[in-house]
């Protein structure tokens, strides 16, 4: 079992933490235990610490290309070992098989495209006023990284951490959620088997006051980079504000979605319903609000339920499923109050609405709300489920001020065939990345990341590799 085998990666090899209690994973499809680790203590956190810093200066100091050279080996494991890997992952998560692998593949890709970014990383010469001189403008690794990723994504947010900033040149302690460990573990020992220095990467697994105090008030600890909530990124800027921390937060979403008078209907249908119920909604960048076109909105309501009641829920590794079930009984009960929220505030429930009895699981069936108002939880509020809350919009003016009244920045969408719009949306809409006629925002090559409430920082395309490096400005004069 891979809870056996494995457990917490410090120094280079695989140990049993010393925690006092153990961590159990359970499946979310069926509700049974799929293992236990004995969970990471302080000490073992101050030990992948002490790694990491030991590990720092060598490995800051390591040629680019060699560093290149070992992500791309990486990249090679990682892709013999993903028929067992999409197993952990839908295991732990719950997500169907396909889109398993598909994550899997997608991690890949990170590794891949940031080896190749190692060996691009450039300054540049400036001349200077001083006769004789020139400013000369470069790049270092900012040093020590604590890394913290949520259950969700369980191993392309990893990688989304871990590529950069060894791509950087900077060490790592990751503390993957404890509800998902398997998953993270499959790339550390990817990492094992590539031939990763000791103390370069390490993964405790634990409870919070074990695994994030020991970090977080750590001046050791140069940067921290976070994909969670949004109460947890406030809580830990404050937290990092003592040993004044660089900082890297992708944060919740409430992605509202603008269906033009002159869209595509099919296409926007089609691709909304995808989208919107992968992972069981469980996505930060998932459309969650639709501002439909009153001249569109019947049948746009009626297209997307009918779409909806097509998915085929079930057991994430059954055959022709779709969609699988929530990732815990706390996720399932918030589902049920955002519907009954929206319910008693006038929306109707088209399609969906209730709880799905299976396997023992945490099931919701795909739910279509139509005439939300837009104080109901399901617009007002990120609902990270199976939800789409569906209002319609008549005036163009009006409009702008209901799609950008929300805390949250993360990913906003549209659906038009004017160009003369597609500007004017791109340029009006408050997040941090648009999408016309597309929801196809992340890619290792290209920046992710969200403002306001959504964090700040990205993660991907060459923005990511700077994020974990200092700039450093030297005047040189002969």
């Amino acid at each position: 079992m891979i809870y056996d085998n494995f457990g917490q990666f410090i120094g280079g090899k695989w140990c049993h933490g010393k925690g006092k209690e153990p961590i159990h994973v359970s499946d979310p499809g069926n509700g049974k235990l799929l293992g236990s680790i004995p969970s990471a203590s302080t000490e073992d956190t101050l030990a992948a610490l002490s790694a990491a810093e030991t590990a720092l200066e060598s490995w800051k100091h390591t040629q680019a290309w060699a560093r290149a050279d070992l992500l791309q080996a990486v990249a090679r494991e990682m892709v013999a070992a993903s028929a067992e890997a999409a197993v952990v992952i839908s295991q732990e998560s719950g997500k169907p098989l396909a889109q398993a692998k598909r994550e899997w593949e997608l991690s890949v890709d990170q590794f891949v495209w940031y080896a190749e970014e190692a060996r691009r990383i450039y300054g540049r010469v400036v001349e200077s006023r001083v006769p004789g001189g020139r400013f000369e403008v470069t790049h270092e690794a900012v040093g020590v990284v604590a890394a913290f990723t949520a259950w969700n994504f369980p191993v392309v947010l990893v990688a989304r951490k871990l590529a950069p900033a060894l791509a950087a040149g900077c060490t790592v302690v990751l503390r993957p959620s404890s509800e998902v460990p398997g998953s993270a573990m499959m790339v550390f020992e990817c990492l094992r088997k590539a031939g990763i220095p000791a103390g370069v990467a390490n993964l405790v697994v634990g409870p919070t006051a074990e695994t994030y105090e020991p970090l977080i008030s750590s001046p050791v600890v140069k940067k921290v980079s976070l994909t969670g909530s949004t109460q947890l990124g406030q809580q830990m800027i404050r937290d990092s504000a003592d040993t004044v921390k660089r900082l890297s937060m992708e944060l919740g979403g409430n992605a509202p979605v603008i269906v033009y008078e002159d869209a595509d209907v099919e296409k926007a249908l089609d691709l909304s319903v995808a989208t919107k119920f992968a992972n069981c909604g469980q996505v930060c960048v998932t459309c969650d609000r639709f501002y439909v076109h009153e001249s569109l909105y019947a049948a746009f309501v009626e297209g997307f339920a009918q779409r909806a009641r097509q998915i085929t829920v079930g057991y994430g590794q059954d055959d022709g499923v779709t969609m699988g079930p929530l990732i815990n009984p706390r996720r399932l009960q918030a589902i049920e109050t955002i519907v009954a929220d929206a319910r008693a505030k006038g929306a109707k429930v088209v399609s969906g609405g209730h709880r799905i009895d299976l396997h023992g699981g945490y099931f919701y069936a795909p739910t279509v709300l139509a005439d939300v108002p837009d104080d109901a939880l399901a617009i007002a509020e990120e609902n990270f489920g199976p939800i789409a809350a569906i209002t319609s919009f008549s005036d163009h003016e009006d409009l702008w001020a209901r799609v950008n009244n929300s805390a949250f920045a993360l990913s906003a969408y549209a659906f038009t065939r004017d160009p003369a719009r597609i500007r004017e949306t791109v340029t009006k809409l408050e997040a941090g990345m648009v999408g016309i006629n597309s929801y196809a925002l992340a890619a290792a090559e290209v920046p992710f990341g969200g403002i306001k409430a959504s964090g700040m920082g990205r993660e991907g395309g060459s923005e990511g590799l700077h994020d974990y490096m200092n700039v450093k400005l030297a005047q040189i004069v002969v």
